[in-house]
């Protein structure tokens, strides 16, 4: 797309609401990601997604994106 090409109406969307895996991490860790080796602090998130890929995420964010049910 050139820079001077009329982008079409932006929409509005949320996220699925798609039930994933998740375990609070009592220490530091590292796991291998689709994207390579992620490295994990106490107290972050290790999600597992829908396709069974694995990804830490950071405690803060976490908090600001999920919500833990069940």
């Amino acid at each position: 797309m050139s820079a001077d090409a009329e982008l079409p109406p932006a929409q509005r969307a949320v996220k699925k609401p798609i039930p994933l895996e998740v375990r609070r991490m009592p220490e530091a860790f590292t796991v291998e990601t689709l994207e390579g080796t992620m490295q994990g602090k106490a107290g972050d998130w290790l999600i597992t997604g829908v396709d069974g890929e694995v990804y830490p995420c950071d405690a803060d964010i976490f908090a600001r994106t999920y919500e833990v049910v069940g």
